[in-house]
C-alpha cells in the first residue's frame, strides 16, 4: 500500500525542463517579431515595442530612455503614375487655354510634372535680371500653379560653358536666376512664399549632351517642378479619388 501511494504522489504533467524550454521559445519568437515591427524605426512604434519587450521579460522600472530623434528633413515625395498622368493632362489643357504652350515645355520627370522654360524667354545671356517681357509669362505660370494644392520648386540650369564673369560660376548663375524668379512671384504676391523654393544646379543636370550650340541652348533653362511634400494621398484625397476635380 505504501508503495502505491508513493506512485500516486508523483502526478502527471510535462517535465520541468520542457516548460522552461517552451517559455524560452515563446520569448525568442516575441523578440524577433518585435525586431521586425521596429524595422521602419518609427519612434512611437519603437518605444511601444520597447515597453512590450520589457514586459515580456518581466522587467520593471526604467532601463534608460532610448532617444532616436532625427533632425527633420523635408524630402520630395514622388507622386504615383496615375496622379502624374492626370495632372499632366490638366496642366497641358491649362497651358493651351492660357496661350503659353509655345513658350513652355511640359514634361513628366523625376516623379513630378515640370514646366520647362528656355533661358532666352526669361533672361538675357549671362544676366540674372528678368526681362520685362518675361513678367507676363510668369504671371500666367502663377495663374496656372496657384489653384493647385502643390508646392513649386524653381530650378535654374546652365550649359557646360564657363561663365563670362570670372567672379561668378555657372552654379552661381543658376542659383541667382532661380532666386530672381522666386522674388518676382513673392513681390507680386502671385504665389504664397511658403509654397515655393529655389535651387540652382549649374550644368549638373543637362537634358541633352552639351555637344552643340543648339543643345546647349536647351540646357540653359528654368524649370518649375510641381511637387508634393509628405504623403500627398492623405493631404489631397479629392485629387486622387476623383478624376475630374483638379482645380481648373
Amino acid at each position: 500500500m505504501a508503495r502505491k501511494k508513493k506512485a500516486d504522489e508523483g502526478g502527471g504533467g510535462a517535465p520541468a525542463w520542457l516548460v522552461t524550454y517552451s517559455d524560452l521559445v515563446t520569448l525568442l519568437l516575441t523578440f524577433f517579431v518585435l525586431l521586425l515591427s521596429m524595422a521602419n524605426m518609427d519612434k512611437m512604434k519603437f518605444n511601444d515595442a520597447l515597453g512590450s519587450l520589457k514586459g515580456a521579460f518581466g522587467l520593471s522600472g526604467s532601463v534608460g530612455k532610448i532617444d532616436i530623434t532625427k533632425p527633420k528633413v523635408i524630402s520630395f515625395a514622388p507622386m504615383d503614375d496615375d496622379f502624374i498622368n492626370r495632372l499632366y493632362q490638366k496642366v497641358n489643357t491649362a497651358l493651351t487655354r492660357l496661350r503659353i504652350d509655345k513658350d513652355i515645355d511640359l514634361v513628366k520627370d523625376r516623379g513630378a510634372v515640370v514646366l520647362r522654360v528656355k533661358e532666352s524667354i526669361l533672361f538675357d545671356s549671362g544676366s540674372t535680371l528678368l526681362k520685362a517681357e518675361a513678367h507676363s509669362i510668369l504671371r500666367k505660370i502663377a495663374a496656372l500653379v496657384k489653384p493647385l494644392p502643390l508646392n513649386m520648386r524653381i530650378e535654374g540650369h546652365t550649359d557646360d560653358l564657363s561663365s563670362a564673369n570670372p567672379q561668378s560660376s555657372n552654379w552661381d548663375l543658376s542659383v541667382q536666376r532661380a532666386v530672381s524668379t522666386l522674388k518676382f512671384f513673392a513681390s507680386e504676391k502671385l504665389i504664397p512664399l511658403e509654397r515655393m523654393s529655389a535651387v540652382g544646379y549649374g550644368a549638373q543636370q543637362p537634358i541633352v549632351p552639351n555637344t552643340s550650340n543648339e543643345q546647349r541652348a536647351l540646357n540653359r533653362r528654368v524649370e518649375f517642378v510641381l511637387e508634393s511634400l509628405g504623403h500627398y494621398k492623405k493631404e489631397l484625397p479629392y485629387l486622387i479619388d476623383a478624376n475630374d476635380q483638379l482645380p481648373f
